[in-house]
């Protein structure tokens, strides 16, 4: 079958992927930007790829006629507090009207439980996106999944930094929530298996493990998992406000997904059947399974997606294209150079910089940093990096945003999404010989200018010897 692939640079999409070219399918990739489709030569040269914005004219937008099926993965919930909903109904709307020219006879969607009787604004726009796609020229299959479970996912990672973080918790109410959670590659097996199955065609099933928990047994079950205890202290009082900073402050969350989940963690999100599992014979993971399965990834370097490497999580509102040009005219630099003997091992040195691999030079000054930016709304360091030596661009590094990662030229380009009063970017460069380390700000009036003079007497030490240390062998 031909597929296309929305959200193909997604949490999810990334996952499918492969699965779907080891079923022999053939996929068109639908992104934004192709430049950050964060995948290898080998699949890249697999697939087809084409630039789509689904919140764009769709009179402008155009797939190939003969898309046999279609996942629709798209979700705007990190981009946004206030509108994300509109933004989730449009891109829905444009997509019925993109595959009307196609021959498209499935379109399986990925929603959330909505069986509660108040839901959240989140798991209504899911709800809202399901009624619009069943308007569509095609038939719907939607599967529904509460918290997934896996290396990378945004509920994994929030669960991973409270607990390792954390050893007593003093927690909102909604820890008590009830919820089922599901492991990522029983999510990746129920999609993968609707897929051409008229049997699931016009329906929408709810799909979860086998464990009813509350947030806190979940934090519970991590410990336990993991080889330690948690002690948990639920208080009524912290209100919406105060649990979105909780988690902002304590997680690698940003605050515009914090808020959106704490809103979505107030309802029960229950499978209320299993009849897809029974008509697909799928048996699924317990939640202590799934913790396991994702650390076993983790330990591998094997997570193939995370969360934190979606453009929405960060600073970059447009195409990386428009940042990759480094001004060169009202800007202040920090150049260094220094020769190097070994241009291969130092350009591994440089995939490696950032995340637990750290800055090679004054990382508790990079964690002050990264507290600083908490503070005032960024992204911190807690990011870190999906992969320990692999980088593509669109990734997020830390606070940082790869714009450009080109072992051939030998090149990597960063852009900050730290806060800052004015814009900055890092760039690492390798020729003849040659070691360049160039940092350049572009400052937004009298404030950026102070700003870049207060932190420079920091930039000789701390990128003066990061240079070194990175040129070493």
């Amino acid at each position: 079958m031909k597929i296309l692939l929305t959200g193909a640079n997604g949490y999810i999409g990334m996952r499918i992927l492969p699965k779907l070219l080891d079923m022999g399918h053939s996929v068109v990739c639908a992104v934004r930007d192709e430049k950050r489709l964060s995948v290898d030569a080998k699949i890249r040269s697999k697939i087809d790829i084409v630039e789509i914005d689904f919140l764009d004219d769709p009179e402008k937008q155009q797939v190939t006629k003969d898309i046999d099926a279609a996942y629709y993965l798209i979700h705007s919930m990190t981009s946004s507090v206030t509108d994300f909903d509109e933004k989730e109904a449009q891109a829905a709307k444009n997509f019925n009207t993109i595959l009307q020219n196609t021959q498209c006879q499935q379109v399986i969607y990925l929603s959330g439980i909505v069986n509660d009787k108040e839901l959240s604004k989140h798991l209504s726009s899911r709800k809202n996106v399901e009624e619009i796609l069943y308007k569509g020229p095609f038939d719907v299959t939607v599967l529904r999944a509460g918290i997934i479970v896996g290396s990378g996912s945004s509920s994994f990672e929030i669960i991973r930094d409270l607990c390792e973080k954390l050893p007593v918790m003093i927690t909102p109410k909604w820890v008590l929530t009830k919820t089922q959670p599901i492991a990522i590659r029983d999510v990746i097996q129920f999609l993968t298996e609707v897929l051409g199955n008229k049997e699931t065609y016009g329906q929408s099933f709810d799909i979860g493990g086998p464990d009813i928990l509350t947030y806190k047994d979940m934090l519970h079950g991590y410990a336990k998992v993991r080889g330690f205890k948690n002690w948990i202290f639920t208080v009524p009082v912290m209100t919406p406000k105060l649990s979105s900073y909780w988690l902002y402050f304590v997680t690698s969350t940003s605050y515009k997904l914090a808020t959106n989940l704490v809103d979505s963690m107030k309802m029960e999100v229950v499978a209320q059947d299993n009849r897809l599992q029974e008509m697909l014979g799928i048996e699924t993971h317990t939640y202590e399974e799934a913790i396991d399965l994702a650390f076993k990834k983790i330990e591998q370097n094997l997570v193939i997606s995370s969360w934190k490497d979606s453009i929405a999580s960060g600073r970059i509102k447009k195409d990386l294209e428009d940042y990759i040009q480094v001004p060169k005219y009202g800007v202040l630099q920090d150049k260094k150079s220094i020769p190097i003997q070994n241009e291969k091992e130092v350009l591994k040195n440089i995939w490696r910089i950032g995340g637990e691999n750290g800055w090679y030079y004054g990382n508790w000054l990079w964690k002050i940093r990264g507290f600083l930016d908490k503070l005032v709304g960024g992204p911190g360091l807690r990011r870190g990096r999906t992969h320990p030596d692999k980088i593509f661009p669109g990734d997020a590094l830390d606070f940082w945003r790869v714009l450009l990662a080109d072992k051939k030229s030998k090149r990597l380009l960063l852009f900050a999404e730290m806060k800052t009063p004015g814009e900055a970017w890092l760039e690492f460069k390798i020729e003849d010989g040659v070691l360049y380390q160039t940092a350049t700000f572009r400052p937004k009036g009298l404030l950026g200018r102070l700003y870049w003079y207060s932190v420079l007497p920091f930039h000789l030490f701390i990128f003066g010897n990061m240079i070194r240390n990175i040129a070493k062998v």
